[in-house]
């Protein structure tokens, strides 16, 4: 049987973490606040929200919400990114995409402030990812992979790491994370043979599920005693949550699984909230 590497003791630990780090700011008189950016009411968003307020309540972040119907203009939601870049007291953001069709995201995304952005979604944070430069943050899911591995000991160095998925939010930054952490890494997606995609999976020691696809990874993907991240969020066909990975079919053969739900999902609002305090702390230098 596997062991399950389940979220919730990997969110409480990181929420101890940003608690101890958080009075360490307020004897200093700064108080971490992060800006939730939403315009109209997409279920996703609410309930991600509703996460992310009660993570900021438990850890003792502010939230500050700028709400906004979804028929509003590109130029009056550049005029209020700007107000938000222009604030300091706000250290950082989440901005919930898609945003609209009618507004061009790429630019939204750009006119954040790399520093304030808390989920990835700039090119100055994405090359802070791939470059080490220190600037911004990664995605915050991607950074949630990390931080289930490490609470579990999971060894990455000279590791076979597969990654099932190449997105910007999971696939490519996770894909540079475990790279620099001396792992070895292959990547799959939609346009890798299927003969190559089973054989990456099997012949991996951890294997990283980010397709958003149920079920899609069953046993003939997968080799022995591995260690399995499934990031995916789907729907099966009887109506239930289900990741990327069989679970049924995996877990026999596992040594660690992660569930869903339960799993990664439940890690990344404890670590939105680090990415405020830490951009907080930057504030006083």
């Amino acid at each position: 049987m596997a062991e399950l590497f389940k979220g919730a003791p990997v969110a409480k630990a990181i929420t101890e973490r940003n608690k101890q780090e958080l009075e360490e700011l307020a004897s200093k008189g700064i108080t971490p606040t992060l800006a939730i950016v939403r315009l109209g009411e997409k279920p996703g968003d609410l309930s991600y929200e509703r996460g992310a307020l009660k993570r900021a309540e438990k850890t003792g972040v502010q939230v500050r919400q700028f709400v906004f119907p979804e028929d509003m203009t590109e130029e009056a939601l550049l005029a209020e990114i700007e107000k938000i870049n222009q604030d300091s007291g706000i250290h950082g953001v989440l901005m919930f995409r898609p945003l609209p069709k009618h507004i061009n995201e790429k630019a939204v995304c750009e006119a954040l402030a790399p520093e304030k952005d808390m989920d990835g979604i700039t090119s100055g944070s994405m090359a802070g990812v791939f470059m080490d430069t220190g600037i911004g943050y990664p995605p915050c899911t991607a950074e949630a992979v990390m931080e289930m591995m490490d609470q579990y000991g999971v060894e990455l160095k000279g590791k076979k790491a597969t990654v099932f998925g190449r997105s910007l939010v999971i696939g490519k930054p996770v894909a540079m994370m475990l790279m620099a952490r001396h792992a070895t890494i292959t990547v799959c997606h939609s346009r890798t043979r299927s003969e190559d995609f089973a054989e990456a999976g099997k012949g991996a020691d951890i294997v990283l599920t980010a397709l958003g696809r149920a079920k899609m990874i069953g046993a003939d993907t997968l080799g022995e005693k591995q260690i399995i991240i499934d990031v995916g969020i789907n729907v099966d066909k009887e109506g239930n949550l289900c990741g990327d990975v069989d679970f049924d079919a995996a877990e026999p053969k596992a040594a660690a699984i992660t569930p869903v739900p339960g799993g990664v999902g439940s890690v990344t609002t404890a670590v939105l909230m680090k990415h405020v305090i830490q951009a907080a702390g930057k504030t006083e230098n």
